[in-house]
C-alpha cells in the first residue's frame, strides 16, 4: 500500500524519477542501441508513457484522444496480444520521434492521467493495474540506469555522469568481529510472496505466487558478497583458460567471446581499471565484484570449491543477510512456482511466457528504486548477461 501520499503523489514521483535519471544525457545519448539487449533512453521513456496510455486511459478515461496514432506501434514492447511493434534490435533506429517528442509524450499523458486519478473511483481491479504500471515504471528505471552505462562505458571517451543511484541500506561492509558466514537450519520453509495476513497489501508480481513449501539441508551462506579482490584472484590463477571451471556453456561462451575479466573492466598499463558513472578508475579492490554472467559466476564458485545458492536457500536466509547491492545470482531455473496462474489479457504475458532458459537472481541493486525491492522479489536473465549489476554470494560447501 501506499503511505502518506495519495495515488497521484505516488504516479508524479515515480514519473519524475524516470525523467531525473536522464538529467545528465546529451541528445545524442537518448538514441544509441549497442547491443540488441540494450534500449535507447528515449524509447524505456516512450514505453513507459506507452503503457499508461494504453492500458490506463485508453480503455478507462472517457473522451480520452491518443497522442499519436504511430506509439502503440513505437513503444509496445512484447505484448502480443496488443498487435505489431518495432523489432527490439531496430529501436535504435528511431530517429523519430525526436526526444523533445517523446518528453512532451509524457507530458501529455501525465496531465491525463493525474486528472484520471484525482477524478475517477477506481475499482480494485484497476487500482491492481496502476500498481502494476508503476512498479513497471520502476523496473524500466533500472534499466534505463544499465542500459545508459552500457552505452556510455562502451563511448571511447568514458564519459563521467550524475546519476541518482540508490544506497543499499540492505548492505554493509562486515568487518572482522562480525559472522562472515550464516547457517540456515535444515527444515521446510516457506518460499514466496504471502498474499494473505500481514503482507496482502503489499505490491508483489504474479512470479512471486503461489506461496510454496520446499525442504532445505543445513545449509552454510557467506553474509558477504565477493569482492573485486576476490575475483581478481580467480582471474590471476588463470580463470578464464581453464574449461574445468566452466560448464559446458559458459565455456563456449568464453571462447566464442574472447571474455577474460568482468564487464567495464580493462587492463591499462599492466593495472586493472574499471567504468563507472564517475569515469574510469582504478579497481577497488574491496567493492562487491559487478556485472559477471551467471557463466562467471559459476565458474569463480567452482573454483573457490563452493557453489551458489539455490533461489530458495537464498529467500530463506534473506532476513539475516546483507543484500541490495547487487543482484545476485542463483543456479535455480526460472520457473513457475506450484500453483503459479497465467492471468488473462495482455498483462498475463508480463512475466510466465519467459519462464524457459532464464537463471533467477535475488536481492536488488544500486540502480533498484527505492521501496522496489523485497526478500521474495524475482528477477531474472539468460545466463550469459552481464549489463545488469550482477554479483555473487556463495554457498560454502
Amino acid at each position: 500500500m501506499i503511505a502518506e501520499q495519495t495515488l497521484t503523489e505516488h504516479y508524479i514521483r515515480v514519473r519524475a524519477h524516470s525523467e531525473a535519471i536522464c538529467l545528465g544525457l546529451e541528445t545524442e545519448d537518448y538514441v544509441v542501441q549497442p547491443i540488441a539487449d540494450v534500449s535507447p533512453p528515449k524509447w524505456h521513456l516512450g514505453h513507459t508513457t506507452w503503457f499508461w496510455e494504453t492500458f490506463v486511459l485508453v480503455p478507462n478515461a472517457p473522451n480520452y484522444r491518443i497522442f499519436h496514432e504511430d506509439f502503440s506501434y513505437v513503444f509496445n514492447s512484447y505484448y502480443e496480444t496488443i498487435g505489431k511493434r518495432v523489432l527490439r534490435t531496430d529501436r535504435g533506429n528511431l530517429s523519430r520521434p525526436t526526444v523533445a517528442g517523446v518528453y512532451a509524450y509524457r507530458a501529455y499523458v501525465d496531465e491525463h492521467m493525474s486528472h484520471f486519478l484525482n477524478t475517477s473511483d477506481l475499482s480494485p481491479d484497476l487500482y491492481a493495474l496502476i500498481q502494476l504500471g508503476l512498479n513497471h515504471e520502476q523496473q524500466h528505471q533500472e534499466l534505463l540506469i544499465t542500459d545508459i552505462k552500457y552505452i556510455l562505458g562502451h563511448n571511447p571517451l568514458f564519459p563521467a555522469i550524475d546519476m541518482p543511484l540508490t544506497n543499499p541500506s540492505g548492505h554493509k561492509r562486515l568487518n572482522a568481529r562480525e559472522e562472515r558466514t550464516i547457517t540456515i537450519p535444515e527444515g521446510i520453509y516457506s518460499i514466496g510472496h504471502q498474499n494473505s495476513g500481514p503482507d496482502a497489501g503489499s505490491f508483489y508480481f504474479d512470479n512471486e505466487l503461489a506461496r510454496h513449501k520446499v525442504y532445505l539441508n543445513k545449509t552454510t551462506i557467506t553474509n558477504g558478497l565477493t569482492t573485486n579482490g576476490e575475483y581478481l584472484a580467480f582471474m590471476e590463477a588463470g580463470g578464464y583458460q581453464n574449461f574445468r571451471y566452466w560448464l559446458s556453456d559458459g565455456w563456449a561462451w568464453v571462447k566464442n567471446n574472447g571474455v577474460q575479466a568482468p564487464l567495464y573492466w580493462h587492463k591499462i598499463d599492466g593495472e586493472w581499471w574499471n567504468y563507472s558513472f564517475a569515469g574510469l578508475a582504478p579497481v577497488d579492490l574491496n567493492e562487491p565484484v559487478c556485472h559477471v554472467s551467471q557463466y562467471e559466476a559459476d565458474a569463480y564458485a567452482r573454483w573457490t570449491g563452493q557453489r551458489l545458492p539455490t533461489e530458495f536457500e537464498w529467500e530463506a536466509a534473506a532476513a539475516q543477510l546483507s543484500w541490495g547491492a547487487r543482484w545476485e545470482w542463483t543456479n535455480s531455473a526460472y520457473l513457475p512456482y506450484p500453483g503459479f496462474t497465467t492471468a488473462e489479457g495482455a498483462v498475463g504475458e508480463y512475466n510466465g511466457k519467459f519462464m524457459s532458459g532464464q537463471i533467477v537472481l535475488r536481492g536488488a541493486s544500486v540502480a533498484t528504486p527505492e521501496g522496489h525491492s523485497r526478500s521474495t522479489y524475482r528477477n531474472f536473465f539468460q545466463p550469459d548477461k552481464r549489463w545488469q549489476f550482477t554479483g555473487i554470494r556463495l554457498i560454502v560447501e
